[in-house]
């Protein structure tokens, strides 16, 4: 059966919660309901609590979900003894406490019978509808006979597309999972250690990404209970000896609500004790707890704008500790999170935190999701287009889990990639600099961007701008940073050995071979993703879309070669191109590199590339490095005789009205003709131009590049050069 069990007397009850006898609610189901007219007296706990939330709530149909979950149930037992009926009630009990509206605790009573009886999603369709009908089957789970040992990730993969459509369905499961967990005892120790991995993995994750902090809180303590029992019983009697140094957070509460009363702002003052893994992490990360150190202080306001009034008062009247405040009102979390969070220091020194947020926003704080009610009821009557349902969370997690998990057809792959996607619990958002928003989690790069942004079509990607600077794809992205991702117009194809990885390396850097289009110029083919991209890329979407091209391009993973080519293969002829002389074959092209643009006199060496081209670099360039690391031996270069040359150079300056004219008319007085230009947009007032220049003497290019120097707001020019390798 889907529910498991153990002894009523579990030690991990919730703290606060009222205490019910399940063996009594056993009976009571045995017996039914008493008779037409009223509730069964084992659902009356369930009625009572909804009714809290929802005093006008049609009752009804829960008494006729529980008839037919205690008749299909009946017969059934847990492996504690207990009627089987208990524990559909039990969840039911948990989404009602939470604010859980009728159809979820409808769905909730019945989401085992069609797993474990005879009933069927037509008879839950027919007796109550279409949307409870959704809500039971997106957590009923696949059988292990027709699934094997795929069964769990495939009833994970089932239930998480079921919740991208509806997010109720994961709150049921995650109540069913909460009250298995606080009955886990009497199941096999590594049975229990199974289910509490998963819990951790995945359940919790999701907890926390759909806000219900009441359940994440409770089945974290249970799980550390059962991974961690060591740590779990020292943590036990740290908070059973609890700390007596320092003021106690009943001082501090005192001290504050006379702040708040003084300052005639209604406020509830709270205090609200760390539950087990909290005081566990707090320990390890501040050594001796003091008194303040086991709870926080959470004040309670009617409207937005005492929250921060509130905090006004606080940070006057106390010592605020201002590495600790964030603002989550003005910036909700991902989660619906929204809240005010300080820390003040009391005369003696004592730090205790404050917690600061109205009575709605510490309902969505504890219940997230649940407690919005039916976060799918119609606006003023107005139906969502084309018969979509919005997203009430509006979660950027869910839409990138649910559009990479199509990719993850192995099921192996899917339950360590889900695994490894909801273990980053961070949410960050970047800005597209065509508009938009992309939300992505916290360490994600610009290739995560890239296939955020254009899916497979981030294959060609070549470079970024960060903020409008040149930045590598390796870039590691922060809230709030704009992204403009560069692409190839030519085809996707693999990497050459002289290009680097396409952005990642060296050559995807300012001043490097692909860092964009420059204007005037044609563009190369993108070379698609290499390997060195997968070390790169935190997002499931972008490491699958980056594995299927590689395993589609397995002659992109080829290692180049490194052995010295056949004399005969360099020494054919000599072939002369862009006033320079190589020892190669007459039908071999030639090339300056775009990396260090070499002139006449500079030292220069050649090498080899792909494709059987030579690239010419001068002898100071990182690439030389690069290739004599690559076992890559040099190719014999000289200058020819003809004078004129090509450069490319980079002025830096500060932003001024006709600073542009002014360069290129410095330019033009030197005898220089432009190529191709290209002017970076203003960051921090400082400009970037890119010069292609086609000089009559590269013995007038020192003094091309003073001349550019000498205008007015110009501070550097210099020639296109790699960075030195790090």
């Amino acid at each position: 059966m889907s529910a498991e069990a153990t002894s009523p007397g579990a030690r991990s009850r919730r703290r606060g919660r009222t205490s019910i006898d399940l063996r009594r609610l056993g009976r009571a189901a045995l017996l039914g309901p008493a008779s037409r007219d009223r509730l069964p007296d084992a659902i009356g706990h369930v009625a009572d609590a909804h009714r809290a939330h929802h005093p006008d709530a049609d009752l009804l149909v829960l008494g006729k979900a529980y008839v037919l979950a205690e008749m299909s149930h009946r017969g059934q037992f847990r492996k504690s003894g207990e009627p089987y009926i208990t524990h559909p009630l039990a969840v039911t009990l948990i989404l009602a406490e939470l604010g859980a509206e009728t159809t979820t605790l409808t769905a909730s009573l019945l989401h085992d019978t069609v797993e474990d009886t005879d009933v069927t999603l037509d008879q839950v369709r027919a007796e109550f509808g279409d949307e409870v009908c959704y809500l039971v089957d997106g957590v009923t789970k696949l059988e292990k006979v027709d699934y094997g040992a795929a069964a769990e990730p495939e009833t994970f993969r089932k239930m998480l597309v079921a919740t991208g459509n509806d997010v109720r369905v994961m709150s049921i499961k995650l109540a069913d999972r909460l009250h298995n967990m606080r009955t886990l005892g009497v199941m096999r120790p590594e049975k229990q250690a199974r289910i509490a991995k998963v819990t951790h993995d995945v359940l919790i994750p999701l907890a926390e990404r759909l806000g219900v902090q009441a359940l994440k809180t409770e089945l974290e303590d249970l799980v550390f209970a059962i991974l961690q029992p060591e740590e779990y019983e020292r943590t036990r009697a740290v908070i059973a000896d609890r700390a007596t140094t320092g003021p106690s957070l009943d001082t501090i509460a005192v001290d504050v609500r006379r702040t708040l009363r003084e300052a005639d702002i209604s406020a509830e003052v709270l205090i609200r004790p760390r539950h087990f893994v909290s005081v566990h992490r707090a320990r390890l990360k501040r050594g001796e707890m003091r008194g303040t150190d086991f709870g926080r202080l959470l004040v309670l306001v009617g409207e937005d704008a005492d929250c921060y009034a509130v905090l006004g008062e606080l940070h006057t009247c106390f010592t605020p500790v201002i590495s600790e405040f964030k603002d989550f009102i003005a910036a909700p979390k991902y989660n619906l999170y929204q809240s005010l969070h300080t820390a003040v220091a009391g005369l003696d020194g004592a730090v205790v935190e404050v917690l600061i947020r109205t009575h709605q926003m510490h309902r969505v704080a504890e219940a997230g999701v649940v407690a919005l009610g039916n976060p799918y009821t119609p606006v003023d009557g107005a139906e969502p287009a084309d018969g979509e349902r919005a997203d009430p969370t509006r979660p950027g997690w869910l839409s990138r889990l649910l559009a990479w998990q199509e990719s993850a057809t192995d099921p192996d792959t899917f339950w360590t990639t889900l695994r490894a996607d909801l273990a980053q619990d961070r949410e960050i958002s970047v800005f597209p600099a065509d508009g938009g928003m992309l939300g992505l989690p916290a360490g994600a790069t610009c290739v995560d961007a890239a296939y955020a942004q254009y899916g497979d079509g981030a294959h060609g990607c070549i470079g970024a701008r960060v903020n409008g600077r040149l930045a590598t794809l390796s870039t590691v992205l922060v809230d709030g940073d704009t992204v403009q991702l560069l692409l190839a117009q030519g085809p996707v194809q693999a990497p050459d050995d002289a290009g680097g990885v396409g952005g990642l390396g060296d050559s995807g850097g300012p001043g490097g071979e692909r860092t964009g289009p420059v204007a005037g110029q044609a563009q190369e083919a993108a070379p698609g993703p290499s390997p060195e991209w997968l070390d790169h890329a935190r997002t499931p979407a972008a490491r699958i879309a980056i594995a299927g091209w590689l395993a589609a391009n397995p002659e992109s993973l080829k290692v180049p070669e490194s052995e010295p080519r056949a004399p005969g293969a360099v020494t054919a002829g000599r072939r002369g191109v862009a006033n320079v002389v190589v020892d190669v074959p007459e039908d071999t092209t030639v090339r300056l590199a775009g990396c260090c643009t070499p002139v006449p006199p500079d030292d220069v060496t050649g090498f080899l590339v792909r494709g059987g081209a030579v690239t010419v670099h001068r002898a100071e360039c990182s690439a030389v490095g690069r290739m004599a690391a690559l076992g890559r031996s040099p190719v014999a270069v000289s200058w020819g005789d003809e004078a004129e040359c090509r450069v490319t150079l980079y002025a830096e300056s500060f932003g001024r009205p006709r600073l542009l004219a002014d360069l290129t008319e410095a330019i033009a007085t030197a005898g220089a003709a432009i190529v191709s230009a290209n002017v970076e947009p203003p960051s921090e007032q400082r400009v970037r131009h890119t010069y292609t220049l086609q000089l009559p003497d590269a013995a007038g290019l020192a003094g091309l590049m003073r001349a550019m120097r000498d205008v007015p707001g110009v501070f550097d020019v210099r020639r296109a050069q790699h960075e030195p390798a790090s």
